[in-house]
Order: structure tokens, then sequence, then C-alpha cells
């Protein structure tokens, strides 16, 4: 299956992986940040964008795909890469480490699990996309998982490409959520020996603060730092913050 990428910059490679809603697009406002002093890549999950799909999801294909990716900038580089993923990027990110892909160090922002579908949210997803009710779907998204008010989603339908965003999420995310509810992300933090940075933003909901809090207390070189002023959605409402967090410790 193809998986598209998109390259920039020179210096240490740095792999980016996207959430849920987004595409490789999501990193545009920490890109230039990010590709100043790397080799930045980041990569379309299966079904967004420029990368292909399956009639077969598994969360366990995802995290195949990015051990892939990595294997691949690892080759080219001749050692292993750091990455960073957002959301469900993260989650993937996380399970690639668990699988063995070759990471030297991880940024993880608010990996999701089981605990943000929980509630029978899965369910209601499927009934408003079975209806055609895309536009209801990915509201409910954003404001009962990502903890939006109505007003910050309103701004983010006038955001380019929004509305082109609609079926790909509506296809994705009720996949995505039922694959959720069974991960158990401390398994695989437990087979994780990297460094990893934690980031978790001062507003986000209260499944990411628990979430965070379980994966810091079982990777075994894991550090956590606060984004001030943001929650969930950091890389649109301070990518600047982000963008440093990341730098910070791939630095140090």
């Amino acid at each position: 299956m193809r998986i598209g990428l998109l390259t920039a910059g020179s210096g240490p490679p740095l792999l980016l992986v996207h959430g849920g809603m987004g595409s490789l697009e999501s990193w545009g406002g920490v890109w230039d940040a990010l590709a100043g002093g790397r080799r930045v890549t980041a990569m379309d999950r299966r079904g967004r964008g420029s990368s292909g799909d399956a009639a077969r999801y598994s969360l366990d294909r995802e995290f195949a795909d990015v051990a892939a990716v990595a294997a691949v900038l690892a080759d080219a580089h001749g050692g292993p890469v750091d990455a960073a993923g957002h959301s469900l990027g993260a989650t993937c990110l996380l399970g690639a480490a668990a699988l063995g892909a070759p990471l030297r160090r991880l940024v993880l922002y608010e990996p999701p699990g089981p605990l943000t579908v929980a509630g029978g949210w899965p369910g209601r997803l499927d009934a408003l996309v079975a209806e055609g009710q895309f536009g209801r779907a990915v509201f409910s998204f954003l404001t009962e998982i990502i903890g939006l008010t109505p007003a910050q989603v309103a701004a983010l339908r006038e955001a380019p490409g929004s509305q082109d965003a609609l079926p790909v999420a509506a296809a994705t995310l009720p996949r995505e959520a039922r694959a959720l509810a069974a991960a158990d992300l401390v398994a695989a933090a437990r087979q994780v020996s990297q460094p990893v940075r934690l980031l978790l933003g001062e507003h986000s909901p209260p499944w990411a603060r628990q979430i965070t809090g379980e994966l810091a207390a079982v990777l075994p070189a894991a550090t956590l730092a606060g984004l001030p002023g943001t929650g969930h959605e950091g890389l649109q409402g301070a990518p600047g913050l982000v963008a440093a967090e990341i730098i910070r410790f791939l630095d140090g």
C-alpha cells in the first residue's frame, strides 16, 4: 500500500505523524520551525491525502505503516530517527516504537486510548455517519472528544480545506474510534525504551490528562511538558509553543 510523504529541510531526520482529523498538512504551522534544522518528513496516514487505503483496518496496521516509514528513513540516514505524533498519530507512533521501529527520541502529544471513546461514543458516531450527517459527526468529535466550544468549531470551519476534510473524516473516524476502544497503550508503552517527551495542553480534555499520566508512569524514560494556554488543538492554536517543545527535547 502506498504511503504518501512530504520532506523538506536538512539535518537530522524527524518523522511527523498526524492525528485523526488531519493529514500531513496538519503540521503546516510548525513546519518551517522544524525544517529549519532538520530533514523533516510528514506522512499521510492510511486513508488520508496522498496515501492509499485497504478494505480491512486495524491499529496494528497503522503501527506497521509508521514503523515501515521509520525504517526507510533510518536506512537513508544510517541510524534511528526522531519522531513526533499528535493525537491518534501519537498512538500510532507509540505502537510503532513497541514493534521495534528504529526510533531515537519520541514526542507524543496526547495519544488517545479507550478512555477517549468511552460512553458509547463510537456507536453514536456510526449512527450519524450512516445517516449521512458528516458535519454533525465531525462536530460531535470536536466537542465531545476534543473539548472544543461551538465557537471554536465555527472558527475551524473557516480554515482552508476544512470542508474537504469532512468526507475523509466521516470515513475514517468511526473505524478509528472502534479500534481505539480496544487499544492497550500501557502494554505498548512497556515495550518502549527510547526517551519520550509527553506534551499535555493546559486546557485539554480529561481523558488526555489521565492517559498522559498513565503513560508517564509506565514509560521508562519519559518526561512531561505542559503547553500553557492551549489544549489538544495546539498545532493550530499555539504552533510556536509546540514547535519549541519538540525542538527543545530533540536537541537535549
